[in-house]
């Protein structure tokens, strides 16, 4: 830790439930730690908003409507089930609920009970669907090679792939997934939706 700024932000740091991280002493960020780390965080978010902000204007749609279409276009008969939807996307059932429900409005998905299983929801992409992904998916490329993929050098691509699907691989572990899990449900228990 440095002597003269805190290692990481106090928003970041663990809710005061979290008594065993509490007990261990805190391994405090580098100097090279918390630069990377910044930039990381920085380069995401900046990232993350030009993305979103270029699709919405050529297309109306938000990242996370545009990468649930693209999801349900690679199922067969363009189909999930809500709860796969939600882990492939990492949302939280009730957000993924109000994302659909929203969709569902515009006539880009429908839901429809599962036929193998009573309690199960399906999602399913419309025609409508289909042709608003078409269209909006050249402009969304082209705006992901000119902020990430050509703005790296081979090497530096392939290094990021393989850092965040490590970063992919820890939060998908099962300790973090019953984390998820039991958020999801106190969601639920506060008046959330299930999915």
């Amino acid at each position: 830790m440095t002597t003269s700024t805190p290692a990481t932000e106090p928003a970041a740091a663990a809710p005061r439930d979290a008594a065993p991280h509490d007990e261990q002493p805190v391994r405090w960020l580098t100097e090279d730690q918390q630069r990377d780390w910044r930039a990381f965080r920085d380069g995401t978010a900046l990232l993350l908003d030009a993305l979103g902000r270029e699709l919405d204007e050529q297309s109306g749609l938000s990242l996370g409507e545009y990468e649930l279409l693209v999801r349900l276009s690679e199922a067969p008969d363009r189909t999930l089930r809500m709860s796969d939807l939600a882990g492939d996307l990492a949302h939280s059932r009730s957000r993924l609920t109000h994302t659909v429900a929203r969709m569902e409005r515009a006539g880009l998905v429908r839901r429809e009970r599962a036929t193998c299983d009573a309690r199960g929801v399906n999602c399913v992409m419309t025609e409508q669907g289909w042709a608003t992904l078409v269209a909006a998916a050249p402009g969304h490329v082209r705006s992901v090679r000119a902020h990430l993929v050509d703005a790296l050098d081979a090497d530096q691509l392939a290094a990021l792939g393989a850092a965040m699907q490590t970063v992919v691989a820890h939060l998908r572990s099962p300790a973090c997934d019953a984390a998820r899990a039991a958020d999801d449900d106190a969601a639920e228990a506060a008046g959330g939706s299930a999915a």
